[in-house]
């Protein structure tokens, strides 16, 4: 990167108020340039792929629920389709499993947009120079997250882990899942394995630690 040559920015988000503002603030720092606007998924792949900017500024979540891709989505796409293009996500959502997420799709960055502007900033210059660029409270509660990726679950095993949370004992999920409680323990043993747990307590602790069990 050199100061006689703006970074090139695109961004993504489905409010041009948003956008907007965001291009004020972004062109009013030296070196960057915002050259495209997205107002969804779709459209900042799209972009992206065609434009090949330095650096994707993409919201989480766009409006229009299941009728388009969220910001995860496209930056899954993006890896695969312009693997060269980093994405940092600039979003309202700061939950662990919403970061993470992000983060294992290939998101280079997560900075919130009630941060000051210097954490963009940084995530930006960050993300063009091949690093990630973080909001400073969500590094704490991140460490072990991203070094050590969110283990998944079968949907079975997700089943049995939610009966188990709701109090269930081996044989009434056996009952509910028509399974042989044979089965059920067998489930257990590989979802204590998965989360590096050796009881039910914990195994439930774990899944909602990352992401994988809403109890509220």
């Amino acid at each position: 990167m050199t100061t006689s040559s703006p970074l090139r920015l695109l961004v993504a988000d489905d409010h041009a108020v948003v956008r907007a503002g965001l291009r004020a603030l972004l062109e009013s720092a030296a070196n960057l340039d915002v050259i495209a606007e997205a107002n969804s998924g779709e459209e900042a792949v799209r972009l992206a792929v065609e434009l090949t900017p330095d650096v994707v500024l993409m919201d989480l979540r766009f409006a229009g629920g299941d009728r388009g891709i969220d910001g995860v989505e496209a930056v899954r796409r993006l890896v695969s389709q312009a693997p060269q293009v980093p994405v940092v996500m600039l979003t309202s959502y700061s939950g662990r499993a919403d970061v993470v997420r992000a983060l294992e799709a290939g998101a280079r960055g997560y900075v919130l947009k009630a941060g000051p502007p210097e954490e963009l900033f940084r995530a930006v210059l960050s993300a063009a120079e091949g690093g990630i660029g973080l909001a400073p409270e969500l590094v704490g509660h991140l460490i072990g997250q991203v070094v050590s990726p969110t283990p998944e679950l079968t949907l079975r095993e997700a089943q049995v882990v939610r009966l188990t949370a709701d109090g269930h004992s081996n044989r009434s999920i056996a009952q509910s899942l028509h399974l042989s409680e044979a089965t059920v323990k067998t489930h257990l043993v590989r979802i204590y394995r998965k989360l590096g747990v050796d009881n039910r307590a914990a195994a439930v602790s774990e899944a909602v630690r990352h992401g994988l069990l809403d109890l509220t």
